[in-house]
């Protein structure tokens, strides 16, 4: 392993997002929406959200490097929501740049629910997320764009994730010498299919949660097209249960030995990213890293 940056946590936003510049783009652009209350309500590594009213979010880049997630979010999420068997928040009305604001931006519905790392998901919802990546993984049609991050071989990932390795064995002993072998041998596995639609990015801050039941899917920045491991690694991310983890999988329709073994590579990139960010600025993250890794340590 090579020794990489110090963990810089997350990204400082590009722009100032507040309720006078979001009122000041809807009166412009969606008049109709404008008298709606309005609140911030997240803000995440790429957008920013504002509740608007009862049943909709206004979702904005924070930084440039986003936009052309939005903008895979604007032209492809409307194509597969109506095939998935879960909500998604595919836009329903766009915008485009005002009021000093440079870049695009979208108004989606609002899914009521709470993120899976602060309500975790029934054991009895893993067939559920097995029915939804199973929908979900349909072969891709051309044109579906490629994630440069996602759904790629995990050996282009390799760099990244063992600086990050690195930097949290130095401080923490979530990673044993299992974990580690694991990750060598799933880095040892090729991608034995065809491109796939992903999410891109199913960890649980992603999965809302209502009474213990999958409310809905969020956050579709990463959607594109590739190895299906990548979302298959969210197994590991919301099942405590490992009988429950056994249920998701078997749930999931025509997925190789092959793909399972690079899941685990990508479960463990997941735990590894999100352990090492979280312990810089974001401690929900840093919780949900270690989860993963004991879960993946625990099997299947």
């Amino acid at each position: 392993m090579t020794t990489g940056p110090v963990p810089q946590g997350t990204p400082k936003a590009e722009v100032v997002l507040d309720k006078a510049l979001v009122a000041a783009l809807l009166a412009a652009q969606h008049p109709d929406l404008a008298r709606l209350p309005l609140s911030l309500l997240d803000e995440g590594w790429d957008n920013a959200m504002f509740r608007l009213g009862e049943g909709l979010v206004v979702r904005l880049p924070r930084r440039a490097a986003s936009v052309a997630m939005l903008d895979r979010e604007q032209d492809w999420l409307p194509v597969l929501a109506d095939s998935l068997p879960l909500p998604v928040p595919a836009p329903v009305r766009r915008g485009r740049p005002g009021a000093g604001y440079p870049w695009p931006w979208s108004v989606v519905p609002w899914i009521p629910g709470e993120t899976a790392d602060l309500a975790p998901p029934a054991p009895g919802e893993a067939r559920v997320i097995g029915r939804f990546l199973t929908a979900l993984h349909r072969p891709a049609p051309a044109g579906v764009p490629r994630n440069p991050v996602r759904g790629v071989p995990l050996s282009l990932r390799r760099e990244n994730v063992e600086a990050r390795a690195e930097r949290i064995a130095a401080v923490s002993d979530a990673l044993t010498p299992a974990l580690l072998r694991l990750w060598e041998e799933a880095l040892a596995v090729p991608i034995d299919e065809e491109d796939r639609w992903l999410h891109g990015d199913l960890h649980a801050r992603n999965v809302l949660v209502s009474g213990g039941r999958i409310a809905g899917i969020i956050d579709w920045s990463d959607l594109g097209a590739g190895d299906r491991a990548t979302d298959l690694a969210s197994v590991w991310g919301l099942f405590e249960s490992r009988a429950a983890r056994e249920e998701a999988m078997g749930e999931c329709a025509g997925v190789s030995e092959a793909t399972w073994m690079r899941a685990r590579g990508w479960a463990f990139a997941f735990g590894v990213m999100l352990l090492d960010s979280g312990l810089a600025d974001h401690p929900r993250h840093a919780a949900m890293g270690r989860d993963t890794l004991r879960r993946l340590a625990d099997g299947p």
